[in-house]
């Protein structure tokens, strides 16, 4: 089949005049022109190999959204949203374009959001192919005799043009600027991909809730062969995308979606993974997915090969692969499904606290959602051996334009409105606080969602936790009920009360900051602090 000839886009919107434009390059053009580049390698599974330099993770702190008529009164400014003028962002916009100008670039057009009703088109503008590689995979894919005319967001992504922070309103020479008004994301100073995702991501989390009555997730999702879509919110770390991967259920997404009157939605076109001790024993799927087209990022071959050792993390904890979802073979394509019948919280409760599963009310689950929680075990130095709490509103605060009460209103609304089950998932500790008690078994946490997903659990008889008011079962199959009542796997029950409580002061403590912005639905669902509480 002989190749479409492809028009050449016109850049002149953007001021952009660079020596070379390589326009809409195949995956196997991307590859090439990288290597050729020495931008990377290719490992012996086939898939591009590269170092990000400087930046392995995102940089929230030179994450900025432009100050204007559109955004003044609706942002949610403080220090995930951070201001930046209107005449910064133009002086930082004239200098990059000037620098791509003297280089060869890459452009790609694409789109996010499956569901076509949100349709929203993407132009992203590389210095770096393999940049243009991690757009092709991650967003949506055109067909060739189906590119637009023109597209509704532009990002430029200029890793080599380091920002002068004396005269350019930055904090230091790398940023990220999400520009509302001329619909630009303008990356500098940074060849980490993920500002790339996320930067579309944080725009649609500022559309869809306020034009289109859409909730913006940061969940993966799956659905069963009845059509049931289960959704599954967790922060790094809890196993949002191990309990999503079920080779019984079409996975819908690992990341990002929307849901809206009718429909839940991948915003995306493939997975960003956690390559971090990978095996195909664990994650057989995404282990899989790494082949030629795939792009690992930031990894280590094992000496003398190219072989990925996935346990080496010199460069970072961070490594990623990037691949698009039609490397999953259980894939739903397009990536659209009806809305949730289950919604599950997964949350690592290093005080070993939290009940394994637990059924929510609407405003449990609201109080939950803003609250974000989990727990992180501290780090190997000597003698730090306490968890980490960690709250992140919506299970995704660093990438939320909007209050977090807003998106918790329409979150309650669509669960009060579609009667969505909501539970409260304890993948963390039992028997005790990290370094007494033990990790949840992966199979018991498998065996509570099977049970909630089939309508079985539901039916069980549930009490109530006396300190955050949750409903627990009493039993569930394939689970042994003893643990089900996490007080009763601890050798200590006045230990556990403490705990509970300390656990509970902290949520209480953290939700101080959306409490002026809270329903009474959500306010009555606050945990208690008790004495003597069974």
């Amino acid at each position: 089949m002989s190749k479409i000839n492809v028009k050449q886009p016109d850049l002149s919107y953007l001021n952009l005049n660079a020596k070379t434009i390589k326009y809409q390059l195949s995956v196997a053009e991307l590859v090439e022109e990288a290597l050729k580049n020495g931008e990377g390698t290719l490992a012996d599974t086939g898939a591009l190999a590269i170092d990000t330099g400087k930046f392995t993770g995102r940089s929230p702190k030179d994450r900025f959204i432009v100050s204007d008529e559109i955004t003044e009164n609706s942002v949610w400014w403080g220090d995930v949203n951070i201001r930046i003028s209107q005449d910064h962002f133009n002086g930082l916009f004239e200098k990059v374009t000037k620098h791509l100008s003297e280089k060869q670039i890459y452009v790609r057009d694409a789109y996010a959001c499956a569901d076509q009703n949100y349709q929203t088109t993407i132009r992203v503008v590389t210095e770096h192919a393999f940049q243009n590689l991690f757009a092709n995979n991650l967003f949506l894919r055109f067909e060739q005799d189906q590119l637009p005319e023109k597209t509704e967001w532009t990002i430029i992504a200029a890793p080599s043009f380091l920002a002068d922070p004396a005269t350019d309103g930055t904090r230091q020479a790398n940023f990220s600027i999400l520009n509302f008004s001329k619909k630009i994301i303008l990356i500098g100073g940074t060849a980490y991909t993920g500002e790339i995702k996320k930067g579309i991501f944080s725009v649609l989390n500022f559309i869809l809730p306020e034009q289109k009555q859409t909730l913006s997730m940061h969940c993966s999702a799956n659905v069963g062969t009845e059509g049931d879509t289960a959704i599954f919110f967790g922060l790094s770390g809890t196993g949002k995308t191990t309990l999503s991967a079920d080779p019984n259920r079409g996975l819908i997404g690992d990341d990002e979606h929307g849901w809206s009157e009718d429909s839940v939605f991948n915003f995306e076109g493939g997975c960003y993974a956690k390559c971090v001790d990978l095996t195909a024993e664990k994650e057989p799927q995404i282990f899989n997915a790494i082949k030629f087209g795939s792009l690992l990022e930031n990894i280590n071959y094992e000496a003398g090969t190219r072989h990925v050792d996935f346990a080496n993390i010199e460069k970072t904890e961070n490594t990623r692969v990037a691949y698009p979802i039609h490397y999953i073979d259980n894939a739903v394509l397009p990536s659209v499904a009806k809305g949730p019948k289950n919604i599950f919280f997964l949350t690592a409760d290093a005080f070993g606290v939290l009940p394994p599963i637990s059924k929510l009310t609407p405003g449990q689950a609201m109080f939950h959602f803003i609250s974000g929680y989990t727990a992180k075990v501290a780090g190997t130095e000597a003698g730090v051996t306490e968890p980490q709490l960690t709250f992140s509103a919506c299970f995704g605060k660093a990438f939320l334009p909007l209050h977090p009460a807003k998106y918790a209103k329409l979150l309650g609304e669509k669960m009060e409105k579609h009667q969505v089950n909501v539970w409260l998932v304890n993948t963390g500790w039992s028997g005790g606080p990290y370094g007494v008690g033990s990790r949840m078994k992966l199979s018991y946490t498998r065996a509570m969602i099977s049970a909630a997903l089939n309508g079985s659990l539901a039916k069980e008889d549930f009490i109530a936790h006396p300190v955050f008011g949750l409903l627990m079962p009493q039993n569930c199959p394939a689970v042994p009920s003893e643990i089900l009542n996490p007080k009763n796997t601890w050798s200590s029950p006045q230990n556990y009360d403490h705990k509970a409580n300390e656990l509970a002061a902290a949520f209480l403590n953290n939700f101080k900051q959306f409490e002026e912005f809270a329903s009474e639905e959500i306010k009555n669902a606050l945990p208690k602090v008790v004495e003597n509480v069974f």
